[in-house]
């Protein structure tokens, strides 16, 4: 399943200029494995796991999901 998780990854997101993270692109949250929803995070694929960090007022929440761990994705946004 690794696969479809990073075509979903890279669907809802875009490369971050001159690193190897993405960004979710504009007006798309995700949730993966029923958990909070992101909006405007940034997203790292590693080898062995994935990082989500997300700014929440003046927090930054990083969250951590190993690929075999990864159950379920929901990505969102405006209806064309």
């Amino acid at each position: 399943m690794r696969e479809t998780w990073e075509k979903i990854f890279e669907y809802a997101s875009m490369p971050v200029h001159g690193t190897l993270s993405r960004k979710l692109r504009k007006d798309v949250t995700l949730q993966v494995n029923e958990s909070s929803v992101f909006e405007k995070a940034v997203i790292f694929l590693g080898d062995k796991f994935v990082r989500i960090t997300a700014e929440e007022g003046n927090k930054v929440t990083n969250s951590y999901y190993d690929w075999s761990a990864i159950n379920s994705m929901k990505t969102s946004s405006p209806k064309e």
